[in-house]
């Protein structure tokens, strides 16, 4: 069982500090929410473990299975087995999701689609990954043809976003603010598909303002942070108390 742990974990953004010394420890098959207001640094630690290179680690660490992984890129992190559901994707015209997804698998897998001496999975092999997965989430195999986020509506995008975790199965996935935008219909659609492909061999980061996406993603442990800290752990009913009281009572 893989385990990711991030230790006393600072971070700047252009010269500001935002995280001043976050500690949390993931394991394979669990479910954590990440919970706090505006600014608390949520999306921030994101980022940073994934490796954004805006985002300066000036002390601390990640370790992913005893290995410190830190300071690699973006594109290491993610053939080590992390992955990051953005808030708001990216819309690329003329690249359909299918051929990006295909990419993005031969490259995680540890293929390198630069290397000719490789072999990386044919068009034709991708397709019955790809159904399997899209059947899985109950997806239409259309879907995969139109291109990528490109005039997609909110819900679609994060659709997308669930089919690309899907396809690349990694070790651990924080899902940024992946209910931003979603109406009710969207939400239980793309928390359906998460919960599908929550196991043993999946740990999930959920980040969020509200309550809302957790009642459809039930977390084994809920964190509350704020001003670049967590300050509090808990479990469900902590989400629960932080909906009918609000998070100037939890913060005090």
């Amino acid at each position: 069982m893989s385990t990711i742990e991030i230790k006393d974990l600072h971070v700047s953004v252009e010269g500001k500090e935002i995280l001043k010394g976050v500690n949390l420890k993931i394991e394979q098959g669990q479910t954590h929410a990440i919970m706090g207001p505006n600014g608390a640094g949520k999306s921030t630690l994101s980022y940073a473990i994934m490796g954004h290179p805006r985002y300066k680690i000036t002390k601390g660490k990640i370790i992913l299975d005893g290995e410190d992984i830190t300071d690699l890129s973006a594109d290491e992190k993610a053939k080590k087995g992390l992955f990051l559901a953005f808030q708001y994707p990216v819309a690329i015209p003329g690249l359909t999701l299918s051929n990006f997804l295909r990419h993005a698998y031969n490259s995680v897998k540890g293929k390198d689609v630069t290397n000719k001496g490789e072999e990386l999975l044919s068009t034709l092999q991708f397709q019955k990954v790809l159904k399997q997965k899209m059947k899985l989430l109950k997806m239409k195999e259309d879907f995969a043809n139109r291109y990528l986020n490109d005039g997609f509506s909110g819900g679609e995008k994060k659709k997308a976003e669930i089919l690309q975790l899907a396809v690349l199965e990694p070790k651990f996935a924080f899902l940024d603010e992946t209910d931003s935008g979603l109406d009710v219909d969207a939400l239980k659609v793309v928390s359906n598909g998460v919960n599908k492909l929550v196991g043993p061999n999946l740990g999930v980061v959920v980040i969020t303002h509200y309550q809302r996406m957790l009642k459809y993603i039930k977390p084994d442990y809920v964190h509350i942070m704020f001003d670049g800290k967590i300050i509090k752990t808990g479990d469900y009913k902590l989400a629960e108390e932080l909906e009918e009281k609000g998070y100037e009572d939890i913060i005090n």
